[in-house]
């Protein structure tokens, strides 16, 4: 559900195989590269700011 979440794809298209897995598990990994990238910069940006 997180792709949908994410505005990534719609539900509908989940339900009527428009998306199949391998696109679910490409969009799940962009999410987990995003969410590792913005706590890398928030990591760096308090050590940045002395933190």
């Amino acid at each position: 559900m997180r792709p949908v979440v994410s505005g990534m794809c719609r539900y509908e298209s989940l339900k009527d195989g428009t998306v199949d897995l391998a696109d679910i598990a490409l969009m799940n990994e962009a999410l987990d590269v995003k969410a590792e990238n913005a706590q890398i910069a928030h990591r760096l940006a308090e050590q940045k700011n002395g933190q």
